[in-house]
């Protein structure tokens, strides 16, 4: 197994962690990529407010703040204030607001609310598996993956224009979903058999949906295989330190 990575040029502790937080040094709660972050958070609630009866403050402001997600990136690496709180509070928005829209689209489409579900579950679990995994490995950043560990991943995560790319179609299939419950005025011309636009961005964005969870496989089952091997590195280096304290 290869050397871990140092996650940090520091090493604290929980206790010595929150005494830093509260001291204040600098205020990484106001980073400029956090207050986007936090604006992202508004208006994401704001989506959720207006879901069940105004579809189009609900999609202004859902999608607002999905295309805010390029730009907290842009600001940290622009101002110098990359954080890990940052990163998570980036995920962590990522991950609830799609679960809010698949947790409405189960209303909307019952008979399809077993696979929204597993969608939900897919999609938590293997980012938080991927995230753990990266943790525990010492990389400095979930996006950061080595070719031999899975080409797929590198080329999702470190090619900036395929992460947005994925990302936007992934959540343009499921707003596409969300608009099709209201929109029945079908777009005017005779070559679309009688599509309304929703149903044609749900139609078009389809691939992308279906390469973002693949990909959600792909990241689970490695970070899996990753977190396997970790224990059988822990398991056997704990069994080499009982013989050596026997043999003493």
């Amino acid at each position: 197994m290869p050397p871990r990575r140092r996650n940090a040029p520091v090493d604290v502790n929980a206790e010595e962690a929150l005494d830093l937080a509260t001291a204040q040094s600098e205020n990484v709660f106001l980073f400029v990529p956090n207050l986007i972050g936090y604006a992202r958070i508004i208006l994401a609630g704001i989506s959720m407010q207006y879901m069940s009866y105004h579809p189009i403050y609900c999609t202004i402001a859902y999608c607002v703040s999905y295309l805010l997600d390029a730009v907290d990136g842009q600001a940290a690496r622009a101002l110098g204030q990359t954080s890990k709180f940052g990163a998570v509070l980036d995920m962590v928005t990522d991950r609830c607001t799609t679960s809010c829209l698949l947790c409405y689209l189960s209303s909307a489409y019952p008979d399809y609310a077993l696979y929204f579900q597993f969608l939900i579950a897919l999609d938590f679990s293997s980012h938080y598996m991927h995230m753990y995994s990266s943790l525990v490995t010492g990389s400095s950043s979930h996006k950061i993956v080595a070719g031999d560990v899975s080409r797929i991943l590198r080329w999702y995560y470190t090619d900036p224009f395929t992460l947005f790319v994925v990302c936007v179609g992934n959540e343009l299939f499921f707003v596409s979903l969300y608009l099709m419950k209201w929109t029945v005025t079908p777009i005017p011309t005779h070559y679309l058999y009688g599509l309304t636009y929703a149903e044609l961005f749900a139609i078009l964005s389809a691939p992308v949906f279906l390469v973002k969870n693949a990909i959600n496989v792909v990241q689970l089952w490695k970070a899996s295989k990753i977190l396997v091997g970790v224990d059988i590195a822990e398991r056997k280096k704990a069994r080499e330190v009982a013989t050596m304290t026997k043999k003493n």
